[in-house]
């Protein structure tokens, strides 16, 4: 069986700001994926929503999200459209199997915690020592973020990532979001306890962020759009993968158009 796997924001669908970014907020053939407070900030091509929809009705399709599991219920073509099963959240912290959390899965991410770094307060009460200016905003209490009043020179993003590395834990700065994850918390291991479960033969991969090199490596194939942070980090040269020509919204479409390609959809 094949299996697709694919970040969500700035790989498959794009926020208002990340739209203006690339200068594609006025593009005609936009369609709106998510919903908050009844007002829509997120979105595809038409094009690539088709795509995606027969895609999903082809393979197994399992979103791969650094949102919550409630952020990631906002992206509302996911239960009204698309065909998903599986849904990883919180960066690999939570799987959810037709809705329903695996909760032999917490188990096993709940050992490691224990075990492979520092606890989630001890680090937030560590890092707040580096004086880093902005918001801190928390997940689940599993990881945490700061938005960042401005991302400057006097950011030390790698002496920032070596304090990290030497709690158990790593970074990933998207944007004005700096993260702070643990080590056991990753997309990679969550889809492979998926592939086991489900035997699978085959995966394909698209991502963006040095956060989706986790699952990527796992994957025969590799998708990363040209805008993406992974495309800048030296780890991307130790993977099989394919960095698309386009960006933005126009790089999802391709990548779609890949994956299609690749496991021979008729179109």
């Amino acid at each position: 069986m094949n299996l697709f796997a694919s970040d969500l924001d700035r790989t498959l669908i794009y926020s208002k700001r990340a739209l203006q970014s690339f200068s594609q907020d006025h593009l005609s053939d936009l369609v709106p994926v998510e919903r908050k407070e009844e007002s829509d900030v997120a979105y595809m091509t038409g094009r690539s929503f088709a795509m995606l929809k027969e895609l999903a009705e082809s393979l197994m399709f399992v979103p791969v999200t650094t949102r919550t599991y409630e952020q990631y219920k906002r992206i509302f073509i996911f239960s009204e459209d698309i065909k998903v099963n599986y849904a990883v959240t919180a960066n690999g912290a939570n799987i959810h199997y037709k809705g329903q959390e695996l909760l032999e899965w917490k188990d096993v991410l709940k050992a490691r915690l224990g075990q492979d770094c520092t606890l989630y307060q001890d680090m937030i009460d560590k890092v707040s020592c580096l004086s880093l200016q902005g918001n801190l905003k928390k997940a689940e209490n599993l990881f945490f973020y700061y938005i960042l009043d401005s991302v400057s020179d006097q950011i030390n993003i790698e002496e920032i990532s070596r304090f990290a590395f030497e709690q158990g834990w790593r970074i990933s700065l998207q944007g004005k979001k700096l993260y702070f994850m643990p080590n056991p918390i990753c997309k990679g291991e969550a889809l492979k306890f998926i592939k086991e479960r489900e035997m699978i033969d085959h995966m394909i991969g698209a991502g963006d962020s040095i956060l989706d090199y986790d699952f990527l490596r796992h994957c025969q194939e590799a998708l990363v759009p040209n805008h993406g942070e992974l495309v800048q980090r030296p780890e991307i040269k130790e993977l099989s993968c394919k960095i698309t020509k386009n960006k933005g919204v126009w790089a999802g479409e391709e990548m779609l158009d890949t994956v299609i390609k690749t496991v021979n959809i008729p179109t």
